[in-house]
């Protein structure tokens, strides 16, 4: 009963700001929304997990700025909280967005197979798919639901409506859901940034984490590559979506070799711009 009156009221909040963000406009509601997740979602109980995670990254890319990181992480996450009522501006439009590594994809694409797009939680993540879909490739989804059964519905309605009408809820049944797409030519986009109960441990800057090896199993048994997919906000706002080279599953004969290389790309693009990561996922639990 606790948990539902929690739900409850945290929907009330989060629709009431949506509301907001949308009388005032997208400019206004990132400078409002900005400020107010790098006030308030300090306090929060996740700065454990992030000063646990931190440090694990300062272990390996030493004299790192943690206050700099942290400050810039909730600004970029209340930017792209109040953008989910503006998926409809960016479905519409392409000015916010600058492409890099198109001749990866077109070599991918060429080869006239599905593929494995993979990303993280960088930016506005939610652009990865979006922007694929623009492009007129058959596209899946793999989400995670929200735990908040008040917000979930709505967000699942956002991410159908301008997102990819192919959500696959991430599950069991969400990978014979994937296998079924794949079997009807639609490419797979998930993000692999997440602990996983049902993963393997494997290193993710040094240090065992659970890991999915979803990715890796899907392009090994249908002979798929993966391409690699980096977000970045830029100082104006815009984003810059880079398509990386193609992981050829053929290259790779082990499932757990290469989901090690699918972390030690997720590494890379970590390091290149850690100031746009959550860093409040519990990683390394």
């Amino acid at each position: 009963m606790i948990k539902f009156l929690k739900y409850f009221f945290q929907a009330i909040i989060v629709y009431l700001f949506f509301i907001i963000g949308k009388l005032v406009g997208i400019k206004l509601s990132r400078i409002i929304f900005s400020s107010i997740f790098k006030l308030v979602a300090p306090t929060f109980k996740s700065k454990k997990i992030i000063d646990k995670n931190l440090s694990i990254f300062a272990s390996e890319v030493p004299n790192i700025n943690k206050k700099q990181i942290i400050l810039e992480m909730w600004e970029n996450y209340g930017m792209t909280f109040i953008e989910y009522i503006f998926l409809n501006t960016f479905r519409k439009n392409s000015s916010h967005i600058e492409f890099k590594g198109d001749e990866n994809l077109n070599i991918a694409i060429s080869k006239k197979r599905p593929l494995i797009f993979v990303s993280g939680h960088f930016a506005n993540f939610e652009l990865m798919s979006m922007e694929i879909t623009k492009r007129n490739i058959k596209l899946a989804t793999i989400y995670r639901p929200l735990n908040n059964i008040f917000l979930n519905p709505f967000m699942e309605f956002l991410r159908k409506k301008f997102i990819c009408k192919n959500q696959i809820k991430k599950g069991l049944n969400g990978v014979r859901d994937a296998i079924e797409y794949i079997k009807n030519d639609f490419s797979i986009a998930l993000m692999i940034d997440q602990r996983v109960s049902e993963g393997v441990k494997i290193n993710f800057f040094k240090k065992p984490a659970l890991t999915t090896t979803l990715p890796a199993q899907l392009a090994l048994k249908y002979k798929l590559s993966i391409v690699p997919v980096f977000i970045q906000r830029k100082s104006n706002n815009k984003f810059v979506v880079e398509f990386q080279n193609e992981i050829k599953s053929e290259d790779f004969h082990d499932k757990l070799k290469l989901t090690k290389k699918l972390n030690e790309v997720l590494e890379k693009m970590v390091m290149r711009n850690p100031t746009q990561w959550i860093w409040t996922h519990n990683r390394w639990k």
